[in-house]
């Protein structure tokens, strides 16, 4: 405990500092940040993160995260129902929503077969997936998995579940970023852009 703060402002940077990517300093600053506000302010702000752990759930056909069962994208009539996209990551789904370019639907994992860290299909929404796979509505599932190696063998293990059940299983493409220069390319990515080309 630092012997600079009192207490009470030491607990409240300890309790930023468990958040993720947040340093001491950054920390502090946080908390004095909320000691400024008005007690008004400050009960907005812990009434949402109250009102958000009470209210969310997961969506029981999809796995995001929603007030409502099902979430919105999945009772949307207008969404591909033909087409999921698989996500390891609630936050993967708003990343894709961003591009405006997918209009299907999507199955989050959270997270991927890891066996170095004891994560395996068991541990992740997989079984639900291939639930979802046997009414024969779906016609192709797109891996969008993260390209580190835990999410590459898990789009490698999926591929082999779900291409005998005769859908399409696709994978997102990697590769240089827009803007990138190619002498600055690692290696990896670069033979990942040039397995993902294609025809202009």
């Amino acid at each position: 405990m630092s012997e600079y703060y009192s207490p009470s402002i030491e607990k409240l940077i300890e309790a930023f500092e468990k958040l993720p990517s947040i340093g001491h300093k950054t920390a502090a600053r946080l908390a004095f940040h909320m000691l400024d506000a008005s007690e008004e302010e400050a009960q907005e702000f812990v009434s949402a993160i109250i009102n958000a752990k009470k209210n969310l759930k997961y969506c029981s056909c999809c796995y995001n995260i929603s007030d409502t069962d099902p979430c919105p994208i999945c009772s949307n009539p207008a969404r591909n129902d033909e087409v999921i996209c698989v996500v390891e990551d609630v936050r993967d789904i708003m990343a894709m929503e961003r591009t405006h370019e997918f209009k299907g639907k999507y199955h989050v994992l959270h997270g991927s077969i890891s066996p170095m860290n004891g994560i395996g299909p068991d541990d992740i929404k997989i079984k639900e997936l291939l639930a979802r796979l046997m009414n024969g509505t779906v016609k192709e599932v797109i891996l969008a998995t993260n390209p580190r190696v835990e999410g590459e063998a898990t789009a490698m293990y999926l591929s082999k579940l779900i291409k005998p059940l005769g859908i399409k299983v696709t994978r997102i493409a990697h590769g240089i970023p827009v803007g990138g220069d190619l002498e600055y390319t690692d290696e990896v990515t670069l033979s990942k852009a040039l397995e993902g080309r294609r025809e202009l």
